[in-house]
């Protein structure tokens, strides 16, 4: 099993709905969040392309969160989801100093924080709390190694990119085109 989220450019309206669901889901603190939506600009005036990335942590297959943290509490847990134990991070940012997403913050209490793609609703079959509350459905999420999967097939079927590939991080958070 490898968990994985798919976001479709074409239907994610940028609400930030999905950012209040987080936040709300997992009592993130003011503050700070988990995600968010950046805006991409490209092009030469007068043709100029603007794109709208709902953004989190790419739960890398190849972390370099996971391989700098020294205290080990950076780790892959269920379905290749990157988590942080609390109570073994020291907050010393190695794991923000690596990340190439700049997906993580320490919080007031000290410790690293970053999307968990809500592992605590996964283990209960539930989708994440950005991905049920999305109210264009611009965000599936799913097993890559379940082809039968709506991820997988959707992936499959559209053309697709990961952010930063050049990073050789592996993420699996896909941005449909």
């Amino acid at each position: 099993m490898r968990y994985a989220m798919a976001i479709d450019l074409k239907t994610c309206m940028a609400c930030a709905a999905c950012i209040v669901a987080c936040k709300v889901e997992n009592e993130v603190e003011e503050n700070h969040s988990r995600c968010r939506v950046t805006q991409l600009v490209s092009g030469e005036f007068p043709s100029l392309k603007l794109e709208l990335l709902s953004e989190r942590c790419n739960q890398c297959a190849e972390a370099p969160c996971v391989a700098n943290c020294p205290t080990g509490a950076s780790h892959y847990a269920d379905g290749g989801i990157v988590l942080v134990t609390e109570t073994k991070c020291t907050g010393c940012k190695a794991c923000i100093a690596a990340c190439p997403y700049d997906a993580r913050f320490i919080n007031e209490k000290g410790y690293a924080e970053k999307c968990t793609f809500c592992v605590q609703r996964v283990r209960k079959g539930l989708e994440p709390a950005c991905v049920s509350t999305c109210p264009s459905r611009a965000m599936i999420f799913g097993d890559l190694d379940d082809p039968a999967s709506d991820l997988s097939t959707l992936l499959s079927s559209r053309r697709h990119r990961p952010l930063s590939p050049e990073a050789g991080t592996r993420p699996h958070v896909f941005y449909l085109e």
